[in-house]
């Protein structure tokens, strides 16, 4: 803490695969796992039926999907995906999952200085 404001650790870990499970058992959503002014880091989870309603963001973005498969429809393509698959998505652009049961990604944005 410096005055009065907190400030993340130079360096911490993160339990990716626990917030994935707490996020399917709770039937999918976001979960920020790293906060930084350049960086933030999330696991998002989606359960069928419930669809994905994000809107364009202004930062890029990257998704490294952790479990399941489906459809990522950004900026007019399709991307077919699985475990192991990663994604870009420039800020901005129109993109959105589909096609999917169960979807886990990590989800990297980046933040401009």
């Amino acid at each position: 803490m410096t005055g009065g404001v907190s400030v993340p650790p130079m360096a911490h870990a993160f339990a990716i695969g626990d917030v994935q499970r707490r996020l399917e058992e709770s039937n999918g959503g976001y979960e920020i796992v790293h906060r930084s002014p350049r960086l933030e880091i999330g696991v998002y989870v989606l359960v069928a039926p419930e669809a994905d309603m994000q809107q364009p963001h202004e930062d890029d973005e990257a998704y490294v999907v952790l479990s399941g498969r489906g459809t990522l429809e950004a900026a007019g393509k399709t991307f077919v995906v699985s475990e192991g698959d990663a994604l870009f998505v420039e800020a901005g652009a129109e993109h959105r999952f589909t096609g999917y049961e169960s979807l886990a990604v990590l989800v990297i944005f980046t933040r401009p200085d």
